[in-house]
């Protein structure tokens, strides 16, 4: 995907895994610091289930900044595969944002994820480590509480208070802070990627997000994570402008125009589950399927026409084949 035009950056460069508890903010945090609607945002934790890449162009150089799916406690095999996930894209990173919500207090799963961080940190001097502290706009935010949990948390590799950065990602605030304290840890290197270029993501994985984030913003609470979407076809069909007569070819000389046909499926575990998803008389996939198709004439070059269904995928969450297919490896 493209962004405005930029300055090629030079001198820094780096991955850097964003990881956390579930609902932390790690994908609202990357959207904000790439400029654009990269990962799906939604009500329901675990809305992240893939590494998903985004890139921070400035003129201290590139940050590939590297969503990952939330760290908790569970031993259903869908949750840790989303594990295994998160774990293996930190550990293929150059650096490490530990995205914290400073309106919750630290418990088991936070202990285990600063665990899990302190440990691979052993032996390396701790300067590949920094630490978001998040959602600072809410009432219940206190801040003292999170510092001092990192302190206990990481005693043989200190983080001292240039890298434990209070923002919000929600209204902004720190993230200049933030990419100052990155680009300091980053080291030096040559970009990966465009300076125009704000992901890397394949149009059918781009396309199955958006609906999936719609889906799960019109279905709320009901399934959140009983439901993955699949894209089965696509094809470029040629554009005509709006109100023209039908059939009538456009004037010599102008540039080709294209729109993109997708028809794709949301799957859910149940035959149950289908009615839900459709509701009375069809309203809530239409209402999905119109709020996809907005979203994606937004961040698309093109027009997309979307064809837009539900089937069922019994017990998907525990299919081997399937969740390979979403998860990968």
């Amino acid at each position: 995907m493209s962004a405005p035009p930029g300055k090629t950056p030079s001198g820094k460069a780096a991955f850097v895994a964003l990881v956390g508890r579930p609902s932390a903010g790690k994908s609202t945090l990357l959207n904000l610091l790439c400029g654009e609607q990269v990962a799906i945002v939604s009500p329901s934790p675990q809305t992240t289930r893939n590494a998903i890449r985004g890139v921070v162009n400035r003129d201290r150089g590139q940050l590939v900044l590297v969503d990952t799916p939330g760290l908790h406690l569970s031993g259903k095999k869908f949750n840790r595969r989303l594990t295994e996930t998160a774990l293996r894209a930190a550990g293929e990173s150059d650096l490490i944002l530990y995205v914290l919500d400073a309106s919750r207090p630290p418990g088991p799963e936070e202990e285990a994820i600063a665990a899990g961080l302190a440990s691979r940190l052993a032996g390396t001097g701790g300067g590949s480590l920094a630490a978001a502290v998040n959602k600072m706009d809410s009432p219940a935010a206190d801040f003292a509480r999170t510092a001092d949990f990192l302190a206990g948390a990481f005693p043989e590799n200190p983080l001292d208070k240039d890298r434990i950065i209070p923002l919000s990602a929600l209204t902004g605030e720190g993230a200049e802070a933030l990419l100052s304290a990155l680009y300091d840890l980053a080291p030096p290197g040559e970009p990966l990627y465009p300076a125009d270029c704000y992901t890397d993501q394949e149009i059918d994985f781009r396309i199955a997000e958006v609906i999936r984030g719609k889906a799960l913003i019109h279905l709320r609470q009901e399934l959140p994570h009983a439901i993955y979407v699949e894209v089965a076809d696509r094809e470029w069909r040629p554009l005509f402008d709006p109100g023209s007569t039908p059939g009538e070819k456009p004037p010599p000389g102008a540039p080709p125009r294209r729109r993109l046909w997708v028809r794709a499926f949301i799957v859910c575990e149940r035959e149950s589950q289908k009615g839900m998803i459709v509701g009375r008389g069809g309203a809530v996939i239409k209402a999905i399927g119109e709020a996809a198709r907005k979203e994606m004439n937004r961040i698309f070059d093109w027009k997309v026409d979307l064809d837009l269904r539900v089937k069922t995928g019994k017990d998907w969450r525990r299919d081997d084949r399937v969740l390979r297919k979403l998860l990968g490896r």
